[in-house]
């Protein structure tokens, strides 16, 4: 097999950084956290500048977890704004890379097989690194560093570990440099793919480096991880089979749609099933939109302070209209809403399938049916031409609904 060159290239505090972008600020030296200060100091950092982790502050704390003394800026987050610098920063690859070699793994994340391209510009792969860290440094003033491997997962381990001990912040690794400088690192969950958990489990094995599982009984392993284990032990030995093309290729055999939401307070009886309808008919919505049904729903319910509701249900039919899903959703919600508690957490998963799926029993009115999907089908195409809150139902406007707030939303933050 040849031998491929992967990049990770990850964006530092990349929300965090696009903020001082936005403002002139150098983004390494300005103390700077991105969170919506209206939801009070109890709210969520989606980052912290790079000067304030210095300081000992961690990301993804709290408002109010950061030290008094300490200035910074609070940025709310405006998450087409980073949409947009996450499209400029693809432009940048795609200036010297086909889109085929690369996948964005995050926002602000991406691996990219440069292989090829080493041979094609007659360049070293951390000379090469430096060019695409500078012109996006250049271009939109946001720092990033790159992890350099032979597969992606060792690439990943080296942005992860070895980046952050260079002065260009860029590192790199082959299997034989793994095995020298990072057999014997601890602990565990610094190498990707290693949580706590599995860290934990290790640990109860006596376990605890790479070379630790290298050397470990194979079958005492397998009987502890399962099918999990090859990845393990492949792992250990900086060894990763799966190829850009391979990436490429995948195609999931299942779907599920799915939406949760943290509600501003608790929610009494009343408000909550307001929420679920709002949230049952957006998702009947994205089933239609994307040729989709379900026979499955699941809800979840998390209550203020502690304790979860959840509970699945198959219906009798496969479909994606509303008005059959919405009558079993609440039959599961009052199955296992506890009346007498305030509920802080709500979300919701249909299994999908393909719409040639659809199946319905004989006493359905098709009819009926058939003028539903013509009328959602209207209201879709309206919301995508006008926005979200172009269309809306009476329960939209009634007392804790917060659909027309959510619609202002991307992936949860403020989308301005």
């Amino acid at each position: 097999m040849d031998r491929r060159v992967y990049f990770v290239i990850d964006m530092k505090s990349f929300f965090a950084s696009v903020e001082c972008a936005e403002r002139g600020l150098n983004p390494m030296t300005t103390n700077l956290v991105v969170a919506d200060k209206e939801r009070t100091e109890k709210a969520l950092c989606l980052a912290v500048s790079p000067s304030l982790k210095k300081l000992g502050v961690k990301n993804r704390c709290r408002l109010f977890e950061i030290p008094k003394g300490i200035d910074y800026i609070i940025a709310k987050p405006r998450m087409k704004k980073y949409i947009e610098y996450n499209a400029k920063i693809y432009g940048i690859y795609l200036k010297y890379i086909d889109k085929k070699d690369i996948h964005v793994y995050s926002i602000d994340e991406s691996i990219i097989d440069v292989t090829d391209y080493l041979k094609l510009y007659d360049i070293r792969a951390k000379a090469f690194a430096l060019k695409l860290i500078r012109e996006i440094k250049e271009t939109v003033n946001i720092p990033a560093t790159c992890g350099i491997g032979t597969n992606m997962y060792l690439a990943k381990v080296a942005l992860a570990i070895t980046a952050k001990k260079s002065n260009d912040g860029i590192g790199w690794l082959d299997e034989n440099k793994f095995k020298k400088e990072l057999w014997f690192h601890r602990p565990l969950s610094d190498f990707w793919g290693f949580s706590r958990g599995i860290e934990s489990h290790l640990a109860r094995l006596g376990i605890y480096d790479m070379h630790g599982i290298s050397k470990a009984d194979s079958d005492m392993m397998y009987k502890e991880f399962g099918v999990n284990t090859e990845i393990i032990i492949d792992h250990s030995n900086g060894i990763e089979p799966v190829r850009m093309e391979d990436i490429k290729n995948y195609k999931r055999k299942s779907h599920s749609i799915s939406q949760a939401q943290v509600l501003s307070r608790g929610y009494k009886y009343d408000e909550i099933k307001i929420v679920l309808k709002e949230m049952i008919n957006e998702g009947c919505n994205t089933l239609m939109k994307n040729h989709l049904v379900t026979n499955v729903i699941s809800i979840h319910l998390g209550y203020d302070g502690e304790g979860l509701s959840h509970a699945s249900s198959k219906i009798g039919i496969t479909t994606n209209l509303y008005s059959y899903i919405i009558e079993e959703a609440l039959k599961i919600f009052e199955r296992i809403i506890d009346k007498n508690r305030l509920v802080k957490r709500i979300g919701f998963s249909f299994n999908a399938l393909p719409d040639i799926y659809e199946q319905y029993d004989l006493f359905t009115d098709m009819e009926s049916v058939e003028k539903q999907k013509k009328l959602m089908n209207s209201v879709i195409n309206l919301k995508e031409r006008f926005g979200k809150n172009s269309v809306l139902k009476a329960i939209d406007f009634e007392e804790g609904a917060t659909q027309i707030e959510r619609n202002k939303l991307i992936g949860g933050h403020n989308s301005e």
